[in-house]
């Protein structure tokens, strides 16, 4: 009937023709339907990215949903912080967006929203069981199609965005969906824009769409020192994750890019609080406290920050992985075409080309994040286990996601993806030597549980 293992942590995921079908979709919009008009609500816009099956998926879906009576507003190809902009702006109870991010073609998959908060964890598997339980509202919905929400996201970003001077950008797509908004709010704030890969195209023929990851960056960091340009800007297959390369061609990791927003968010807001994922760079965390802020370290996952951020009242967080989240002139949710025009006020006011921005940190040698493959039937038991293992041997662990265990020269991390069956770690010092060190204490922990 439903295919359980597609229901993540934060979203639903899987292999299309496998795993996912028409007759999923159709099950999915029952279901979350059903979840809606159990709950006293009726509306959900939706919305979905470039892959060849999308559109199919989304008809299935507004099938399945409007046979429990929601009415749907349907909005078209779009990126992911375009449906979270729609559910605010048309006010909306729910929204779905048809995507599997920056997964290779062959995946699709949907992120489900009750207002501007995920569906994710505990209510995805909620969903999961009512679907196999069959247990559905009935009803006679309503369809809408919204063509204009494209034309006020761009004017609402266009409106918020203050540009000192133009600025000389490269913009990376990815062949994903933010190509077509990006390049054309910055064309209108009087930047020279070059487009690389800014064509959507299902089967992402130029690079895999994810910026964070060195090897997909390195045509658009040719071109930015080719073009004598002063920055380029990478986002991924939906436009929620941001990627930076320097002038220099250097690509920045998603720590340094929160970190120089962080620095400007906190000159115009003292004494703030900012949320960063378990993942970042303790020189992220020194420079906020540093520079009057506090810093919040929590688990990694949109879903996870976004929730954290409502809590505490929090205006500003981000991830390692280029998810960064803004609810100071905004609207909170992870959007990385609106946190690449922040990031080019800072560079529009600053004398300094991007490579010099962090040059006054401690220099620190650390690694990118680092993958071992672990069946996700074992991967939380593993790092339970290592977790274990350091807390008894007295190490400084901080549990909050797997494993982050402190020294005062450096730090290293395990814990479990949420998203696929690989265990992440990371590793960061003082020195390259001592990087080394961390990296084979717990690696050597690792391997004695897999």
């Amino acid at each position: 009937m439903i295919k359980s293992e597609i229901f993540r942590q934060y979203d639903i995921r899987g292999v299309v023709g496998e795993q996912l079908t028409n007759e999923s979709y159709y099950l999915i919009g029952k279901g979350f339907g059903s979840m809606l008009r159990e709950k006293g609500l009726q509306s959900i816009v939706i919305g979905g990215d470039a892959r060849h099956s999308t559109r199919e998926f989304m008809d299935a879906f507004i099938k399945g949903a409007l046979e429990t009576g929601c009415d749907i507003t349907d909005i078209g190809r779009v990126a992911t912080p375009l449906l979270y902009f729609a559910i605010w702006k048309l006010k909306q109870d729910g929204g779905v967006m048809i995507t599997a991010s920056h997964n290779p073609a062959q995946y699709n998959g949907c992120k489900l929203n009750l207002g501007l908060n995920s569906v994710y964890a505990e209510a995805l598997q909620e969903l999961l069981q009512r679907i196999q339980r069959e247990q559905f509202s009935s009803g006679s919905g309503r369809l809408i199609h919204n063509d204009t929400i494209t034309a006020e996201y761009l004017a609402y970003i266009e409106k918020d965005i203050h540009l000192e001077r133009p600025v000389k950008v490269i913009v990376d797509a990815g062949n994903g969906m933010g190509g077509i908004y990006l390049p054309e709010i910055l064309r209108r704030k009087g930047c020279e824009v070059i487009e690389m890969y800014c064509e959507p195209d299902g089967d992402f023929p130029n690079h895999h769409p994810d910026p964070t990851v060195a090897k997909n960056m390195t045509d658009l960091a040719r071109a930015v020192v080719a073009a004598g340009y002063e920055l380029g800007l990478g986002l991924d297959g939906d436009a929620d994750r941001i990627g930076v390369v320097d002038e220099t061609g250097k690509m920045l990791y998603g720590d340094q890019i929160l970190n120089i927003l962080a620095r400007d968010y906190l000159q115009q807001n003292p004494n703030q609080t900012i949320i960063a994922d378990v993942k970042c760079s303790k020189n992220l965390y020194d420079d906020i406290k540093a520079r009057g802020g506090k810093a919040i370290m929590y688990k990694t996952g949109h879903a996870n920050i976004k929730m954290r951020m409502k809590e505490l009242d929090v205006k500003f967080a981000g991830e390692m992985s280029g998810h960064v989240f803004l609810a100071d002139r905004y609207l909170g949710f992870d959007d990385a075409i609106y946190a690449s025009c922040r990031f080019l006020e800072i560079v529009a006011k600053t004398p300094l080309p991007v490579s010099k921005y962090l040059a006054d940190q401690p220099k620190m040698y650390n690694t990118p994040e680092l993958h071992t493959n672990c069946e996700d039937s074992r991967k939380f038991e593993v790092v339970a286990q290592v977790c274990a293992e350091l807390k008894a041997e007295g190490y400084d662990v901080n549990d909050i996601d797997g494993a982050r265990i402190t020294f005062d020269d450096g730090w290293g991390l395990i814990r479990a993806s949420n998203t696929t069956p690989v265990l992440v770690t990371r590793y960061e010092a003082t020195t390259q030597a001592r990087m080394k060190e961390i990296q084979k204490l717990i690696e050597t922990k690792i391997n004695k549980y897999l």
